[in-house]
């Protein structure tokens, strides 16, 4: 006699719990239950599942914030959200975010009975526009609902594997970053390090050391040998944020970096040989910046194997709004505040303001407004906006 599917049922009503336990059972399942999200993970770690079903409004942590502990621990296993609050942008952000599928209270039993046969012959969670890190690390959040960044998703698809150099351009807060690590997770080299360093951020003396590390003595105050980051890039991906800024003189070095695949540490004459993937990222238009003498051409030849551009988020409507849902679930967990959505004041001043610092400026405007909004308040209104969004 084959096994019988497994299936665990998570919600803090215990009625529901109750409820779902005999229907699936009678429909020859084998039914667990927890109480809420910690209760959940214990048992997950005790026992194999099929299948999880979980509410989102729970003590403690919520059903999203469980989704993600298990895409980032077992990644394979399907999970099915259940609420009594569904909204559009709650479906797309758990969709999005790995959730096998989305259902609202009251819910169909026979309906949700189909959903739980899909997700077992499915043998996992379904391809979704969310990508699940490789070896067991934790998902990266991407939106691409908009035709530019579905073009950017396809891109990062195709040349994630390869070892080609990759220059990501756009605006401040467009989030550069975000698609270097995703690049960095969806490569065979995910087990490794993803070092990130912002080249504007150094004084080019203090830049060079920590790029290429440096031996005992090599100048005043180095009472000891130091790593430098490619050294701890090693089998992994470092990430060079605003490449534009690096002075001429460490950009020969880098060079030689990419070249050779090996370089000298400060106050030393021996190679050091690394396997690093490398991924730059800059606002600035690096070929104007050749043109002005200010970057090397044979360098940025190098450096642009594999160009990504990243639009501003005035120029991707269709993300705007989903976005927003991701930040406020996530501000709103980490505030212990749990929201349904915004109210459409709030979503029409959203849509209006024209968001010139990008997705880093909505994160914050997100985070602000989570902070602002009393507790026991369950949607965003516009007043808790600031000023310059609402009057957009």
């Amino acid at each position: 006699m084959s096994q019988k599917p497994r299936i665990l049922i998570v919600d803090d009503e215990p009625n529901i719990r109750r409820i779902l336990e005999v229907a699936f059972e009678k429909g020859g399942y084998q039914a667990s239950t927890a109480p809420n999200a910690q209760a959940a993970l214990e048992v997950l770690e005790s026992q194999a599942m099929d299948v999880v079903i979980t509410d989102v409004t729970m003590p403690g942590m919520n059903g999203y914030k469980l989704q993600d502990q298990i895409q980032a621990r077992w990644p394979e296993l399907p999970v099915i959200i259940c609420t009594a609050y569904g909204t559009i942008q709650e479906a797309v952000a758990a969709i999005r975010n790995g959730a096998f599928e989305f259902v609202t209270k009251p819910f169909d039993l026979e309906n949700l009975k189909k959903i739980v046969k899909s997700a077992l012959e499915s043998g996992s969670a379904p391809k979704t526009r969310s990508k699940t890190a490789k070896k067991g690390k934790t998902a990266i959040h991407f939106v691409a609902e908009s035709p530019a960044m579905k073009q950017v998703l396809e891109t990062i698809e195709q040349v994630a594997e390869s070892k080609a150099t990759v220059l990501v351009l756009g605006e401040s807060g467009t989030g550069k970053e975000v698609i270097s690590k995703l690049l960095h997770e969806m490569s065979s080299r995910a087990a490794g390090p993803f070092i990130a360093t912002s080249c504007a951020a150094l004084p080019e003396t203090l830049l060079e050391s920590e790029l290429f590390g440096y031996e005992k003595g090599a100048f005043t105050g180095a009472n000891g040998s130091k790593m430098g980051r490619f050294e701890a890039a090693n089998e992994g991906t470092l990430f060079l944020d605003e490449i534009g800024e690096v002075p001429l003189s460490i950009q020969a070095k880098l060079l030689r970096v990419l070249q050779e695949r090996e370089f000298e540490r400060l106050g030393s004459n021996k190679p050091t040989r690394v396997d690093v993937r490398l991924i730059t990222a800059t606002n600035r238009n690096l070929q104007r910046e050749v043109d002005a003498g200010n970057f090397r051409l044979d360098l940025l030849y190098r450096l642009q194997v594999i160009e990504i551009n990243l639009p501003p988020l005035r120029e991707r409507q269709e993300d705007l709004m989903p976005l927003a849902s991701h930040f406020l679930a996530h501000y709103g967990t980490e505030n212990g505040h749990a929201f349904e959505g915004f109210t459409a004041d709030a979503e029409k001043a959203l849509r209006h303001y024209p968001w010139p610092g990008n997705v880093r400026e909505l994160s914050n405007v997100i985070e602000r407004a989570v902070v602002l909004t009393p507790k026991g308040v369950q949607y965003v209104e516009a007043k808790y906006l600031p000023k310059n969004v609402q009057a957009a």
